[in-house]
């Protein structure tokens, strides 16, 4: 399962409306790479594949899920962030061992 803060759905809402507007949802994935092992890969596509893991957020947006990644990803809060430090989505995910400093990347 993949939990979808507030915070997040709102902002996935917004970037929907205003700049993905031909994209349903959001994909959400891991791939081999980045400077600890792994890393995060998003992109706005308008249906899920047949395979994929469907999950809703408060406000109805869905994000996707291929099987592959979502063993890597199984009890993930998505949040986003709006501090005057960083802004973006943010992974708190349960199976990283350890993170970069850029938040993209992880070992398990």
């Amino acid at each position: 399962m993949i939990v979808i803060t507030e915070n997040a759905a709102s902002q996935m809402r917004r970037l929907l409306d205003k700049q993905y507007a031909d994209a349903a949802g959001l994909r959400v994935g891991v791939k081999a790479g980045g400077c600890s092992g792994f890393e995060y890969v998003f992109e706005w596509e308008a249906s899920p594949k047949e395979a994929d893991l469907v999950f809703e957020a408060p406000n109805g947006v869905k994000v996707w899920v291929d099987p592959r990644s979502h063993r890597l990803l199984d009890g993930t809060t998505l949040d986003y962030d709006t501090s005057l430090l960083s802004r973006g989505f943010v992974f708190q995910n349960p199976h990283a061992k350890s993170t970069c400093g850029c938040g993209t990347s992880f070992n398990v």
